[in-house]
């Protein structure tokens, strides 16, 4: 290490996934035991986390790929989507509603899955592509509270209103860098938006069931990106005003437009 270096500066050089879990380093056995029990019943691993059993700690070694994704964020990024699909199922009928008509319930869930869950994906996944391409450490980590919360109240009053994780970031970066990161992912629904706008122009009219979806994928990705671009909390948008308040209000009244639009002109487009 060089002499005048901050020995604290390697805190956040090192790459959290470079070590192994405090389970690990007690006993290899019983980490390989739960590690084998994770390739043989992963989805009894992502429902004991979400609804409340046992926490695991077991993380594989991160090997700094851009594209890389740990066994652990595909388990978070699988619970956080199937959450957010069972709570768009009950959206506007709730628990009651779905077993008094179990078929719309499935059709409106497929239909959602398919609308909105790349809206919610690709937004994670922009925010840990330009993190990583920085140089930092980053994975999605579902919110099991968050993802419980907005199942119940979706069950029992028909209104989703969820918090399913974020994308945690480690490592240096510059303010510049930071916002950038934060921007990513409204940018990506607005490019999502744009990619509904034209299927819109091009398909609308043809099938009752897409015109649906296009006027799913339209609303959800517009008021992902201008809900995320709120200058509040750990939204986007207070990371993008800290680092520029131009490039926030441009960005913010682009998402507005988005919603405006949808809200106005999707009924004569389709």
């Amino acid at each position: 290490m060089p002499a005048d270096r901050d020995p604290r500066a390697w805190w956040l050089d090192d790459d959290p996934f470079d070590k192994k879990d405090y389970t690990e380093r007690r006993n290899n056995k019983t980490t390989q035991s739960s590690s084998n029990s994770f390739e043989q019943n992963p989805f009894q691993d992502i429902l004991n986390d979400y609804f409340g059993g046992r926490q695991r700690y077991n993380i594989p070694i991160h090997r700094g790929s851009i594209w890389h994704f740990s066994r652990i964020e595909i388990k978070h990024l699988t619970q956080a989507t199937m959450a957010f699909t069972l709570a768009l199922g009950f959206m506007g009928r709730g628990i009651f509603g779905a077993l008094n008509s179990p078929t719309v319930f499935i059709y409106w869930g497929i239909l959602y899955f398919i609308s909105l869950t790349p809206a919610f994906l690709l937004h994670e996944i922009a925010h840990k592509i330009v993190a990583r391409r920085y140089g930092c450490w980053a994975e999605f980590r579902a919110n099991p509270a968050g993802l419980r919360f907005g199942v119940i109240l979706a069950a029992v009053l028909g209104i989703v209103f969820m918090a399913p994780g974020a994308v945690m970031v480690s490592g240096r970066t510059t303010r510049t860098q930071f916002g950038r990161i934060a921007l990513a992912g409204p940018v990506t629904n607005v490019f999502l938006w744009s990619v509904g706008i034209i299927g819109a122009f091009l398909l609308g009219g043809l099938n009752d069931h897409l015109d649906q979806m296009l006027r799913t994928w339209l609303w959800g990705n517009s008021i992902l990106a201008a809900f995320n671009m709120l200058p509040f909390g750990p939204l986007d948008g207070k990371k993008i005003k800290t680092w520029s308040e131009t490039v926030f209000y441009v960005w913010l009244s682009i998402t507005l437009a988005t919603v405006w639009i949808t809200l106005n002109y999707t009924s004569d487009i389709l």
